[in-house]
């Protein structure tokens, strides 16, 4: 559905993009991960038409950015990570406003208005003047506009920056049902917990170069070969701990036994971990859990770009 093949931007002697090769395939929800000003915009204002790379191609519904921007804009929306509302304005009225500009007949408009604001839950804002609103439901209300015209594509930068954790939260949720819907989503930010329970794939962006992408699971896979265990008991913590201690495939043992939690990393293969969670299971034990740490975006991030410079 998206396609970059040697973007590169330069504007005087600063390359904003280096050769990025990048692909979002139909109906991925794709997280861009990356510092401030890393060439995440400068990505999606080339893929959103708003800027030409320097070279390079790009495609977006096998549409060149270059060639034919009119038709990539009416199956993409565009939410930027700073945008203008228009003060004087009703809720309505600038969506109506936005229809039009997406050339939505007249006639299909109250419809379609009526449908994005129930999907962001605006509707009962939908006589309020727009200034009269709070940050979050500014930031919904762009959301909003950008789904008028029902795009297949949605590139949004930056959607819950600024936001606090209520707002933040409500935001992902309504980006959770945007990717039950089927909508291929590219999304940006630089607070990674928020990509990281509804992303399937993310790149990593740094200094104008994309370091790696694909699947969470198999780019952690790339960058460390134990897996990470936590279990909790309810008795015998210091026999388990000696008896994990002298496990061939254990590593990097630490106990919490106030907590009763025992925390390792295991290089063996998952029959081996399996009878290792048989051996806890005896009653001896009391084994209550065991469970494989979940991937954290921050450290996969600061993995893939250490050492790496603007």
């Amino acid at each position: 559905m998206i396609q970059c093949r040697g973007i590169t931007k330069v504007y005087g002697d600063f390359v904003a993009l280096d050769s990025l090769d990048l692909e979002i395939e139909k109906g991925d929800t794709f997280g861009f991960i990356g510092p401030n000003g890393a060439g995440k915009t400068t990505t999606m204002r080339i893929l959103s038409t708003l800027l030409e790379p320097s070279s390079g191609t790009a495609t977006v519904g096998e549409y060149s950015v270059l060639e034919h921007p009119e038709e990539i804009r009416k199956l993409l929306g565009y939410m930027p990570d700073k945008f203008g509302v228009y003060d004087g304005m009703k809720v309505w009225e600038y969506l109506d406003f936005f229809a039009g500009a997406y050339r939505l007949p007249k006639a299909s408009r109250p419809q379609a208005i009526a449908d994005v604001l129930e999907l962001t839950e605006l509707s009962q804002k939908r006589e309020f003047f727009v200034e009269a609103l709070s940050t979050g439901m500014r930031q919904r209300l762009c959301l909003a506009k950008t789904l008028l015209h029902d795009p297949q594509v949605l590139i949004l930068d930056e959607p819950a920056s600024g936001l606090d954790p209520r707002a933040r939260i409500e935001m992902r949720e309504l980006l959770k049902e945007l990717t039950r819907m089927g909508k291929t989503i590219m999304i940006s930010s630089h607070i990674l917990p928020e990509l990281s329970d509804f992303c399937n794939r993310i790149g990593v962006l740094e200094a104008g170069k994309l370091i790696t992408a694909g699947k969470v699971d198999d780019i952690m896979a790339t960058l460390q070969s134990d897996r990470r265990i936590t279990v909790k008991l309810l008795r015998e913590v210091e026999k388990a701990a000696e008896w994990l201690q002298n496990h061939e495939h254990v590593s990097d043992l630490d106990v919490e036994p106030q907590k009763s939690i025992l925390r390792f990393a295991f290089s063996g293969e998952l029959d081996d971990l399996a009878l290792v969670s048989q051996s806890l299971a005896d009653p001896t034990y009391g084994l209550i859990g065991f469970e494989e740490d979940k991937t954290d975006l921050e450290d996969l991030f600061l993995k893939v770009t250490e050492g790496i410079v603007r």
